[in-house]
């Protein structure tokens, strides 16, 4: 153990440690300590550089999470809780630690593994891309670069919500220390890092439905005129339509108000979603237009395989599994020459449904 690391425990060691198992105290120049596994050292400070092997594992491990880990709380109780600091003993995690350990963090594999010193080292990369060399992947080291990767998915398609589950594969970061950890996962996916530890510490704010849009203005108003006494069907369906996992990865923990629960799931993200988010109520803004139209009655003439094949179409695209029916797949109700077929049949020149107007 080196002496930096032993210069800082017994600094420490003067004022008493009690963390992760390890015991110690420091009086002029001598040491006593003791640890969870039962464990025990005494002698000159000096000698603390020769302790056991199992004791240099607490001291490394101690200098580690209060001399190397950020120190502000989210980022630290983050990295702990990726590698189960709070469930764990320090010899059992170091175990773990020497084959690395992996969680996932929305569509994120973050895997830590320890060196030599104790110190921990993060490697981080798309879920889709766990057990791939890193040498077969596009390999970064700044996690400013994280940005760029954000932007775009895998066909190039923008992606106006960080949070949807269609990150862009084939990169990694293959060795980041913990700080840079920490700020490759805030780029990636902004705040939920702290989101998620202000949940676990009971003191995440949220802001319902009603109150935001309220306090909408602009174009945005008009989406407060939704709320017309009508009760908040119209919200189940907003959230049914973007808060699936399917569609993002938080876990939605707004309602209608503080007191009206929605009737459709919030999901099973790790990390909470604290009130609706910009693409929610951008979408909310169209459908509130949309909405207030008066309802007119229109007549069409279906077969009934042609009137399941509509909905086949209608799911295929709400679920964005259109580009993977393949051509050849005939008897998917959304297949693109099924879909042709029955536009050649049913509209008109001027591109109405069944040759039925729409009116104003």
């Amino acid at each position: 153990m080196d002496d930096t690391r032993v210069e800082a425990f017994a600094d420490a060691a003067a004022d008493g440690v009690d963390f992760d198992g390890i015991e110690a105290q420091v009086e002029d120049d001598s040491y006593t300590l003791s640890t969870a596994d039962g464990t025990t050292a005494e002698g000159s400070v000096a000698a603390l550089a020769d302790v056991d092997p199992a004791v240099e594992r607490y001291v490394t491990n101690w200098y580690f999470w209060h001399a190397t880990a950020p120190q502000a709380e989210p980022r630290w109780a983050f990295l702990r809780w990726l590698e189960g600091a709070d469930e764990l003993s320090v010899p059992d995690r170091y175990d773990r630690l020497d084959g690395g350990v992996t969680t996932t963090w929305g569509e994120l594999a973050v895997t830590v593994e320890r060196d030599a010193d104790g110190d921990r080292v993060y490697d981080l990369r798309h879920e889709a891309d766990r057990g791939v060399d890193a040498d077969d992947l596009d390999s970064y080291d700044d996690p400013v670069a994280a940005r760029e990767l954000a932007k775009h998915d895998d066909r190039d398609r923008y992606r106006p919500l960080k949070t949807a589950p269609t990150l862009h594969t084939g990169w990694v970061f293959p060795e980041l220390d913990p700080a840079a950890l920490v700020e490759a996962v805030h780029t990636f996916y902004p705040a939920t890092v702290q989101n998620w530890y202000r949940e676990r510490q009971g003191d995440l704010d949220v802001t319902h439905w009603h109150e935001t849009t309220q306090r909408q203005t602009g174009i945005y108003g008009v989406v407060k005129t939704w709320d017309r006494g009508e009760g908040y069907e119209h919200v189940n369906w907003v959230a049914e339509a973007c808060c699936d996992d399917s569609q993002c990865l938080k876990r939605r923990e707004w309602e209608y108000d503080e007191e009206t629960d929605l009737d459709v799931d919030g999901g099973d993200g790790e990390f909470p979603c604290r009130e609706p988010c910009s693409v929610v109520i951008t979408a909310a803004r169209q459908w509130t237009k949309i909405e207030s139209e008066q309802p007119r009655t229109y007549e069409f003439e279906l077969t009934p395989s042609e009137k399941e094949q509509v909905e086949e179409i209608i799911d295929a695209v709400a679920d964005g599994r259109v580009d993977d029916i393949r051509e050849a797949d005939i008897y998917d109700g959304a297949n693109r020459y099924r879909a042709r077929f029955l536009r050649a049949k049913l509209f008109d020149d001027e591109g109405n449904f069944d040759g039925v107007p729409t009116e104003d």
